[in-house]
């Protein structure tokens, strides 16, 4: 079934796969936020979010995409199970895809915040790649269904989403704190909160059950 879900990660793909091989092209898509503030050059806030620094980058963040993505808008509903279905089967097809750009999207914005206010007056800063977005759909899926069971291959057991979700989060503002990774932990924070804040908005029950699921 051809899905927004689909038509993002062919096409983060497909467009990560040319820049690889274009390294004007990528100059061109990077996150800088010193030339967006300086330069009024404002496509990088977007264009950024569709290249990757190489094939690990760009796998682990289209296959955490693919799965939390699809469980999210398209879990089937079984209310004789006490199972909520995901964004399609709660709002309807159209309606449903829709959240799920505006997530996607707007996370990616939302992401790009903390790392302007940071940034936009350091001339070497660099950024790429959909983590943020990524980070919102994970953390609003994570709200959405906090019972659900997340697997990794290097771990042999898997982990239930409402523990997972404050861990990670931990994660990140420790590596954030500590620095030196190389890694745009502020930009997976700020998706993690917009995913957060967007599932609320449009359903604020999923925090009650969220709490719940934890107490």
């Amino acid at each position: 079934m051809i899905n927004v879900l689909t038509i993002i990660l062919i096409v983060t793909v497909g467009v990560s796969i040319m820049a690889f091989n274009n390294r004007v092209m990528m100059d061109k898509m990077l996150y800088i936020p010193y030339d967006c503030k300086h330069n009024k050059n404002y496509a990088r806030i977007f264009t950024h979010i569709l290249i990757h620094a190489d094939w690990t980058h760009l796998l682990f963040n289209m296959i955490s995409l693919y799965f939390l993505g699809n469980s999210f808008l398209m879990q089937p509903a079984y209310p004789h199970l006490g199972i909520d279905g995901g964004l399609i089967a709660t709002y309807g097809d159209f309606t449903g895809q829709m959240h799920f750009v505006s997530l996607y999207i707007l996370g990616a914005l939302f992401a790009t915040i903390i790392p302007y206010a940071r940034n936009q007056d350091n001339p070497g800063y660099r950024s790429l790649g959909a983590s943020g977005a990524v980070s919102a759909v994970i953390f609003a899926a994570i709200i959405w269904n906090p019972g659900m069971e997340i697997r990794f291959i290097f771990i042999p057991f898997p982990i239930p989403a409402y523990i997972f979700g404050p861990l990670y989060l931990l994660y990140e503002f420790y590596a954030d704190k500590r620095g030196g990774t190389g890694i745009a932990h502020d930009a997976h924070i700020g998706g993690a909160i917009f995913g957060i804040l967007y599932v609320l908005l449009i359903n604020i029950d999923k925090g009650k059950q969220f709490i719940e699921t934890i107490f």
